[in-house]
């Protein structure tokens, strides 16, 4: 009898990084089998926190916060575009050319979460392919709305949650508590609330992961 594993993926929804982690994490998954029986939540960081409602040029924002210059910038995109690619996500980095504040797309997928596992994925999924994939400003409120409708959600409740605070003061606080246990970089996939597997790691290491925890072999 296999044992369950509960999986946190901590992350944000404008990191590139992100996007690789949960695909990769889903090719292991589906390596796996269905004898793998997984909690899957994803739990809210914030990248850029300040971020104005207009959001910023990403040449600009990431030449500044980390020295990039436009070479080295189209460097690692091509490398993301093709670990993407290899993963069956498709990054356009033509679109994807401005970065967004992303609280309320986390309220959203907090909101998602309250009514079960496989709808915040699915929206966690589509934000993910919305914003790297297709360039959209997830910032927008209606934006979300519609990107919630596609994964099939309901567009009255996630407008409702967008048009008020709620859910603020939840990710607020799921933010401290894994800014306070150490986390402060993304994607932080955390397995059991124990064991921990950071940045873009290939579906290799978290099989190799979910294998020893769930007890399946190979």
């Amino acid at each position: 009898m296999s044992k369950p594993v509960k999986i946190d993926f901590v992350s944000d929804v404008a990191c590139p990084w992100c996007a690789i982690g949960l695909a990769s994490l889903e090719r292991a998954i589906a390596a796996i089998g269905g004898d793998l029986q997984v909690e899957l939540h994803f739990q809210p960081f914030e990248l850029n926190p300040d971020m104005g409602p207009d959001g910023e040029s990403i040449a600009d924002h990431l030449g500044r916060k980390y020295g990039l210059s436009p070479e080295q910038l189209a460097q690692n995109g091509e490398a993301l575009r093709l670990r993407g690619e290899a993963l069956g996500f498709h990054f356009d980095l033509r679109k994807r050319d401005r970065i967004y504040n992303t609280f309320d797309a986390h309220r959203l997928l907090y909101w998602a979460g309250e009514l079960g596992g496989t709808q915040q994925h699915a929206l966690k999924r589509a934000l993910l392919q919305a914003y790297h994939g297709e360039g959209r400003n997830v910032s927008d409120r209606d934006t979300l709305v519609a990107i919630a409708s596609a994964a099939g959600l309901d567009a009255t409740g996630a407008r409702g949650v967008l048009e008020t605070d709620r859910f603020a003061a939840e990710v607020r606080e799921r933010e401290r508590f894994y800014q306070q246990h150490g986390i402060q970089a993304v994607p932080s996939v955390i397995l059991n609330d124990r064991h921990l597997v950071q940045g873009g790691q290939p579906p290799e290491t978290f099989e190799q992961a979910l294998r020893q925890l769930s007890g399946i072999t190979a």
